[in-house]
């Protein structure tokens, strides 16, 4: 299957916003495949419109450069998922150099089973899991099961060129596709089987969600456990101050 080259030590930048130029520490792992300045060019471009103020999810965040260009560009709030506690750790003290802490959430664990404890929704998704893991379609199904999208929600992905289409479930809708080299990447949005018909929207709202995920904050943590905002990490062995690994 073909994939991005995995990274080497280093650094990657962000490329627009208010921290524009600053750069990320890229770590040695054979699973880190930062998206390439070219591409995250045009994702950006593309969530022009709606980025700003939004709330933002970044599944399997590695470097986090996602979700930190996102805050860069005028998102107001994202929460990343990071299961290494070693990237876990970069990813805030990265936050916290860029003066970014408040805006960030950080959740240590496995994506599939972070999602089943989100209690926000999100008006954009970065879906990036390391290629091996083949994880698109049951991390875009529990997207919806647990309804953690908003109305207009926008979900990011980026695969492999070799497979044919989008891995995805049925009835996903591209906004946008797009390709580099070897990998394809796009816009998605879920749809209803009958052709038009959006999925993600509640016939009973609830206010206190809001059209664009309200003003909660994402709660990792069982009810009444934890914070609610800004750099919290839910594993005491990827915590900032625990010491290396």
């Amino acid at each position: 299957m073909s994939k991005r080259p995995a990274a080497r030590p280093g650094t990657v930048r962000i490329i627009g916003g208010s921290h524009r130029g600053r750069r990320i520490p890229i770590a040695a792992d054979d699973n880190l495949r930062p998206t390439p300045d070219r591409i995250r060019e045009t994702l950006f471009n593309w969530l022009a419109p709606v980025l700003p103020g939004a709330r933002v999810l970044d599944l399997c965040a590695g470097t986090g450069v996602l979700g930190l260009e996102a805050l860069s560009r005028g998102a107001a709030h994202c929460v990343a998922v990071e299961r290494d506690p070693v990237l876990a750790r970069a990813i805030v003290a990265s936050a916290e150099a860029f003066g970014l802490a408040g805006r960030l959430t950080l959740v240590t664990g496995d994506a599939a089973q972070v999602l089943a404890r989100l209690t926000d929704r999100f008006d954009v998704v970065f879906l990036d899991p390391p290629y091996p893991a083949m994880a698109w379609t049951a991390l875009a199904e529990r997207l919806r099961q647990h309804e953690l999208l908003t109305p207009a929600a926008r979900v990011y992905l980026e695969w492999p060129s070799a497979l044919a289409s989008a891995p995805l479930p049925a009835h996903w809708q591209a906004e946008k596709e797009s390709h580099a080299g070897a990998v394809r990447f796009g816009l998605f949005r879920p749809m209803t089987e009958e052709a038009g018909v959006e999925a993600c929207p509640d016939p009973h709202p609830d206010p206190s969600r809001g059209e664009r995920g309200g003003q909660n904050r994402a709660s990792p943590s069982p009810a009444g456990e934890g914070p609610s905002e800004g750099v919290f990490v839910d594993n005491p062995a990827a915590r900032p101050d625990a010491g290396t690994t």
